[in-house]
């Protein structure tokens, strides 16, 4: 008997499937559950042979260390303020240009829009240089609004939404509603981005992600502590001789919980906005 029927019998598909999708849960979840458990522990028990599997009592001790040694609830508070911020105008850049790109002709449109598709050829660490010499003529070194400016418009999802736009929104119910006076902004805000919500939340949710993880930009524009992103606030525990990993364990805890929520809040428009995207 082939594989193939056996995974399509009533028994031996589902089972096999179960498996599957249980060993696959069990590989990604396991480094969530040791994060989780290692915050609970000193350094010394974290790096004991066999490591510790089950939870332990350090957790406040492991709080306290973290407060103490970064500023951290400021710098989670900056990290959902620059996060929010990336992805509300990232969300509505994108959606405009995806809009004009899909419905709308005008002159050496193919070419820009090819000119905004070579942009995600350029490597993220060829922009470091240039990025800091900008912001620092505009004197935003060591300010949110150059993190979440810069990046306020994505090749990807202007991609995204342009693919989007052009496979869910008529045209026939953009030009019915021209016919009935309805102007080009009444259009894009009543019509188009009703139309295109899962694509504006699985782009949401793309453009939040990078943004609370982003570690390379906070690094070439942040310089004092109290102005840290998350990621660079628990970086800074870290050096060649004393890392409190139990304390680093917790902040890493702590960091996952918004993008857990956020992912709650979106998952289902996830997969609709991306293959829908993918029609045309």
């Amino acid at each position: 008997m082939s594989a193939r029927a056996v995974l399509q019998g009533p028994r031996g598909g589902r089972a096999a499937a179960c498996a599957l999708v249980g060993l696959g849960a069990l590989a990604m979840a396991s480094p969530l559950y040791f994060m989780l458990a290692f915050a609970t522990h000193r350094r010394s028990a974290i790096f004991a042979s066999p490591p510790p599997l089950w939870f332990g009592s350090h957790l406040a001790a492991n709080l306290r260390i973290l407060l103490a040694a970064t500023d951290f609830w400021r710098n989670l508070g900056l990290s959902l303020y620059v996060a929010c911020a990336s992805t509300a105008l990232t969300l509505l850049f994108c959606s405009m240009a995806g809009y004009a790109f899909a419905r709308f002709e005008f002159a050496f449109k193919r070419a820009l829009f090819l000119l905004v598709l070579a942009t995600l050829l350029v490597p993220q660490f060829m922009n470091m240089i240039p990025a800091f010499m900008v912001m620092d003529a505009l004197r935003w070194i060591d300010r949110p609004r150059a993190l979440y400016v810069p990046g306020a418009a994505s090749a990807f999802g202007i991609l995204l939404m342009r693919q989007y736009i052009a496979s869910a929104v008529p045209v026939e119910l953009l030009q019915a509603a021209r016919l009935d006076g309805c102007g080009e902004w009444a259009i894009y805000w009543r019509i188009v981005l009703p139309l295109a919500a899962p694509a504006l939340a699985t782009l949401g949710l793309i453009s939040f992600i990078a943004s609370w993880n982003n570690f390379l930009m906070p690094l070439i524009v942040m310089r004092s502590p109290s102005m840290y992103t998350l990621p660079l606030a628990l970086r800074s525990l870290q050096n060649p001789v004393d890392t409190q990993w139990g304390a680093l364990m917790v902040g890493a805890a702590i960091a996952t919980v918004p993008l857990l929520a956020v992912f709650a809040v979106f998952s289902r428009r996830l997969v609709d906005g991306l293959t829908q995207g993918a029609l045309k």
